[in-house]
């Protein structure tokens, strides 16, 4: 169900990516046990970095990997503004469908970039791979844009599903009744797999929590 291109690995050795597929799961609106965890998140965040600024968030050893990659193209890592809107500005975590949320959470908590996707509309098995510069989707705003080379992307039988630089795909997006989800992760190098794999299991354990009858398909980490 998932490879990586030899392209991928010779770009970038020390990188991983992680998987997990979920099915037989819910996603409703709103759940009171999903609202409780992120209201203890926020609490967290806050409490994490209280007294510290943007300068000590970016000295963070996952934020200087995201920092590496994202500077490379010109940009910045979003997740850190992220972070920051929750730390610094008392911002709460925005509420979306559960399975986003789910995600969204796990993405805030451990830093680490995340796409989420419906398999249902998924064509055949995915690939990790280093865009050549000349692939092109439709982004989760309806937008088509082509990637940068380099950039690390997925794709399925039927086109680009996701990158690092440009987030999840349209098509494939997480809708109100999507019931098998696939997370992915980009974790550049100077990432230990060891936290992607814990990063995953956050997930798993926020969906199980809003759907406790979810099945675990798939969980790995591919270095």
């Amino acid at each position: 169900m998932f490879h990586v291109s030899e392209r991928w690995k010779s770009a970038y050795p020390g990188a991983s990516a992680g998987i997990l597929v979920m099915g037989n799961a819910e996603n409703p609106e709103r759940h009171p046990g999903l609202e409780s965890r992120k209201e203890a998140l926020e609490k967290e965040i806050r409490q994490r970095f209280s007294g510290s600024d943007r300068t000590f968030l970016k000295k963070l050893p996952v934020m200087q990997s995201y920092e590496a990659y994202y500077k490379r193209f010109g940009k910045s890592y979003h997740v850190q503004l992220q972070v920051e809107s929750v730390a610094f500005k008392g911002k709460g975590i925005p509420r979306v469908a559960a399975l986003v949320e789910a995600m969204f959470m796990a993405e805030l908590k451990n830093m680490l970039l995340t796409a989420g996707h419906d398999l249902s509309y998924i064509q055949g098995s995915v690939a990790l791979d280093a865009a050549a510069g000349t692939e092109s989707f439709t982004m989760l705003n309806g937008k088509e844009q082509i990637l940068k080379a380099g950039d690390m992307m997925m794709s399925d039988g039927q086109g680009v599903i996701s990158s690092v630089l440009y987030g999840p795909d349209h098509r494939t997006r997480i809708r109100s009744d999507t019931g098998s989800v696939l997370f992915a992760v980009y974790a550049p190098q100077g990432i230990p797999t060891d936290t992607v794999r814990e990063h995953l299991k956050d997930i798993r354990s926020n969906v199980l929590l809003v759907s406790p009858g979810a099945e675990t398909e798939l969980i790995g980490v591919y270095p």
